[in-house]
């Protein structure tokens, strides 16, 4: 019995190592990648450059979107493959670290894969393609540190080319004229001698219908698509604006639980009435205390944000109110108008204000914004 096992077993190792020694399945699973990443590479190719066609696409929901630009294409793009995905990725990297070049990055990336696939196949080991690459990739940028123009933020006219130039292969390339001055001060605005980068997060851009682009404007403070409650006579102009936002409810608050309560007599009607009025009351001239004559009321989703009695109470106080700002706006919104967001009446302090010059409801293209200066 042993002597016949041992064949066997031998041909069980060797039927192993044969495919651990099998060197077509690492060679099919690099050349499935390559791919898989040039079919990305081709698809933004010819979008590339001032003379690239524009790609027409319908997502998921039915939406359609015109663009030639390379991050766009490529976020639309339900890429499934990791490969794929690499270079979707590392297109929507360069659109945050430069903001151009996107499409760029991804048809070198395509074609330095291309010539890595002819290495392989010449019988070059891919570790030793990919130390090729890195060294390449140090001495071009050294290369390209000497070819480079230092740009000094206050030389405006060399901002301005550079601006005017990206703009050239983008669908809007004939508004350059209109956008690059905007978008050069928008930059200059927020960037300092001492700073490396920009956060564009700092930027907001604010879309209203109607209108062409050539009314675009650039506003030196916040504009929200919010508009001020006018309803019950609240100003809508108010300078030397205080500003507080707030992440509580001006209304009447509720229990945990759900509980129905019934009243059967009109005066204890009457009282509780008067309770809910007197706690607003007490809540709203806590706020005024503090100075603040523009309140920001975060939109809830518990309850009523902001009610008909705390809206006509406030408009006595003569306080300023814009309503449902959105959740992600709060960031922003601290740091552009310096002030801190509240989420309890009693912590509402003066320190926790912002300060603006003007804030008013304007009338763009007939909508009604409100910018802040």
């Amino acid at each position: 019995m042993a002597s016949s096992a041992a064949p066997s077993t031998s041909k069980a190792r060797s039927g192993a190592n044969a495919a651990f020694n099998d060197k077509s399945k690492p060679m099919e699973v690099r050349l499935s990648n390559m791919t898989a990443a040039k079919a990305i590479s081709d698809v933004v190719r010819t979008s590339l450059g001032p003379k690239g066609m524009d790609k027409m696409i319908s997502n998921s929901k039915g939406e359609v979107i015109v663009t030639n630009d390379g991050a766009t294409i490529l976020k639309s793009i339900q890429a499934l493959h990791p490969a794929a995905k690499m270079l979707v990725d590392l297109s929507a990297a360069q659109d945050i670290e430069a903001g151009d070049g996107t499409t760029s990055v991804v048809v070198l990336a395509g074609s330095l894969l291309g010539a890595a696939e002819k290495m392989l196949g010449k019988g070059i080991h891919p570790s030793l393609i990919a130390t090729s690459f890195l060294k390449a990739g140090q001495k071009s940028v050294e290369f390209l540190t000497e070819m480079s123009t230092p740009i000094d933020l206050s030389d405006s006219a060399s901002l301005l080319s550079a601006a005017t130039t990206s703009l050239n292969s983008k669908i809007v390339s004939q508004y350059s004229s209109t956008l690059a001055p905007i978008a050069v001060k928008a930059v200059t605005r927020i960037a300092t001698a001492q700073s490396s980068n920009v956060d564009l997060r700092d930027i907001r851009i604010v879309k209203k219908i109607g209108g062409t682009i050539e009314d675009t404007t650039l506003v030196e403070g916040v504009v929200l698509n919010q508009n001020m409650v006018t309803s019950h006579g609240s100003p809508s102009r108010v300078e030397k604006a205080k500003i507080g936002l707030i992440q509580f409810q001006l209304s009447p608050p509720k229990p945990d639980m759900d509980h129905t309560v019934i009243v059967n007599d009109y005066r204890l009607m009457d009282k509780l009435i008067k309770e809910e009025r007197a706690y607003l009351i007490n809540m709203l001239k806590k706020i005024k205390k503090s100075g603040c004559n523009v309140l920001l009321i975060q939109k809830s989703i518990l309850r009523d944000a902001v009610t008909t009695e705390s809206l006509a109470i406030l408009a006595k106080l003569k306080i300023a109110v814009v309503k449902d700002i959105e959740r992600d706006e709060i960031d922003f919104l601290c740091r552009s108008l310096g002030c801190k967001p509240v989420s309890d009446v009693d912590a509402f302090t003066e320190d926790k204000l912002g300060y603006a010059e003007l804030c008013e409801e304007a009338l763009i293209q007939e909508c009604k914004v409100v910018q802040i200066t």
